[in-house]
């Protein structure tokens, strides 16, 4: 695309940006010690990191910088993994991007492991860059039909076992009202 088009983009989603007004850590409340619970439209967090950014927010550059991850790298990006991207038009630094394991049935003990390693691998890069907070959303539930509190559940544990050896705060960015309250059941 010429570089007007990225211009003009880019204008329009800052534009968009200031008027979804980005919530800081500051804006919310901890749950626990460094552990938030938040619902509502991730792209407005502003924290170091986010995690599966919608894409159409953040600009056609970050659907680049995935596909040029995948050419380098020979191949999709596996069940499990992590890759971080900047994360241009969001209020964050940086973007995690993460595939989570599809569920067919029921999930199967392989596929929970692929869903603590969806978490683990991105809190893991988040440490490497040095970065102080992170925000998930609910990884693999919707779309993927992993169970909502099965999820939550592996979630939180691969949260709070991370956090006990590293300083990183963590937003659970939740949409769904179900989700609300699976999480703050198993919070309080």
């Amino acid at each position: 695309m010429p570089d007007a088009f990225y211009e003009k983009q880019d204008a329009y989603l800052q534009e968009q940006l200031e008027e979804k007004y980005p919530l800081s850590l500051n804006d919310m409340q901890p749950i626990r010690d460094k552990l938030y619970l938040w619902q509502g439209d991730i792209t407005r967090l502003k924290v170091d990191a986010i995690v599966n950014a919608i894409h159409s927010q953040a600009g056609f550059q970050l659907r680049m910088a995935c596909q040029q991850i995948m050419e380098d790298q020979g191949h999709d990006e596996e069940t499990g993994q992590a890759k971080i991207t900047p994360a241009l038009n969001l209020p964050v630094q940086y973007v995690i991007h993460t595939v989570g394991p599809i569920i067919v049935d029921k999930p199967s003990l392989a596929q929970m492991k692929q869903l603590t390693s969806s978490y683990q691998q991105s809190l893991e890069l988040a440490v490497e860059k040095g970065l102080k907070s992170i925000a998930f959303p609910c990884i693999s539930t919707g779309e993927f039909h992993f169970p909502n509190d099965l999820a939550a559940k592996n979630a939180l544990k691969t949260i709070e076992d991370f956090q006990k050896d590293h300083d990183i705060i963590v937003v659970i960015n939740v949409f769904k009202d179900q989700d609300l309250d699976i999480y703050q059941s198993l919070l309080t």
